[in-house]
């Protein structure tokens, strides 16, 4: 496989300069162990994944936490929680920045086995499957671009298939170098087999895994729309409570992602639910069967699929800075916005997903009422990303944008 050059490096490399403990989490298989060892930290390198040094954390965590050198990574972080707590005695005593890399294949905030979060001493960076920017060693400049309304006439070389393609190869970095369609969905059933059968035992005691499996499946068939949760739970024969905790669990383990509502108005017909997304068309599109062919056609399956691809090619930009947070907008009259992207200074950048090759002023027309009923006060940039090839202005501060401005500009 190619060694690729992860976005979130830097930002990894600055955190172990300032601050004493930083987690490089994600989802299994993401390249979270590839990246702390291209780090080249100088330090003492321990994974939890080895038998004996896993045997060796649960027996004595005082021992195996002591450190003399310059960082100690520690692998799988989510098998020893009680390494945390003695990771905290020593960086309470000792306030040297980069003492500790960890890496976690669950979202360890989130995880009822984990007492202490590390709170002031910890930065953690989300590590997501490849974006296909990452893929193709393009820097991530759509956002900036987008704010800016700086794009160029034309974006050539990737119509409503080739993105469709690029959806059901996913971006886990194992499957990306699988050329085979049928041994790449293979490989994402195997993964999601392990997943359930070997690695959930690390965080939580779940006894109905076909349960389990099977929600897994619903979440994928609901990616990139509001669920109705009623409806799950009587397929499922599970109370809500029940639902949730299951739900919670494929979450902390980053196969779904969930995307909050954008509140910040007065208007009393906001919707204020999330939105599920699955974290890799690959894995999403192998667990439900699909094939290239028949999603080219089916208007359902192609918006569903290129929506939550776009979801993910945003949301490892969104990650990178600061001054940026991801939203999606719907209220109770229907009118919505797959994604709003705000700035740390208020102004909002709304993006509409569509995945055939042309718009029309129809596809503005839920930004441009927010634009003239919620967001008044604010600049408002509105966007339909679409699978043809020209930038297409569509009133004030409106355009339409090939959606693979998301990876070539």
């Amino acid at each position: 496989m190619k060694n690729y050059k992860r976005w979130q490096a830097d930002c990894v490399k600055e955190a172990l300069n300032s601050r004493r403990v930083v987690v490089i989490t994600g989802a299994r298989q993401t390249g979270k162990t590839t990246l702390s060892q291209q780090l080249e930290t100088n330090g003492d390198y321990r994974s939890l994944d080895d038998t004996d040094m896993l045997a060796f954390a649960l027996s004595d965590p005082k021992g195996f936490v002591m450190n003399k050198s310059e960082t100690m990574v520690i692998d799988e972080i989510q098998k020893a929680p009680k390494l945390i707590p003695e990771i905290k005695l020593i960086v309470d005593k000792n306030k040297r920045p980069g003492q500790y890399l960890l890496t976690g294949s669950a979202n360890i905030l989130t995880l009822p086995i984990i007492s202490d979060s590390l709170a002031g001493r910890t930065k953690y960076v989300r590590l997501r499957t490849l974006s296909t920017g990452e893929i193709l060693r393009k820097k991530p400049a759509f956002l900036e671009r987008a704010f800016n309304m700086d794009f160029p006439g034309k974006i050539t070389g990737y119509n409503k298939a080739e993105i469709i393609d690029m959806a059901f190869k996913g971006c886990y970095p194992e499957a990306v170098a699988i050329d085979n369609q049928r041994n790449r969905k293979n490989w994402h059933i195997d993964y999601v087999k392990a997943i359930i059968n070997k690695d959930l035992k690390d965080i939580t005691n779940i006894r109905r895994l076909d349960t389990l499996q099977s929600l897994l499946e619903i979440l994928a068939s609901w990616s990139a729309k509001f669920m109705t949760v009623a409806q799950i739970t009587s397929v499922l024969s599970v109370n809500k409570i029940t639902l949730d905790s299951y739900i919670n669990t494929l979450v902390s383990m980053y196969l779904f992602e969930k995307v909050s509502p954008w509140l910040k108005t007065d208007y009393e017909r906001i919707g204020k639910r999330s939105k599920f997304y699955a974290t890799d068309t690959g894995l999403m599109t192998s667990v439900l069967g699909w094939n290239p062919k028949d999603v080219f056609i089916n208007e359902d399956r192609s918006g569903k699929l290129i929506e939550t691809f776009v979801f993910n090619e945003l949301a490892a930009q969104v990650d990178l800075d600061n001054q940026y947070n991801l939203f999606q907008y719907r209220d109770r009259l229907d009118r919505e916005i797959d994604f709003l992207v705000e700035r740390e200074d208020g102004v909002l950048l709304g993006i509409e997903v569509k995945a055939g090759h042309s718009v029309s002023r129809m596809d503005f027309a839920s930004q441009e009422w927010f634009a003239e009923n919620i967001s008044k006060n604010k600049p408002y940039i509105g966007l339909v990303l679409y699978s043809g090839d020209r930038i297409i202005p569509h009133g004030k501060n409106m355009l339409a944008v090939p959606t693979a401005a998301l990876w070539t500009v």
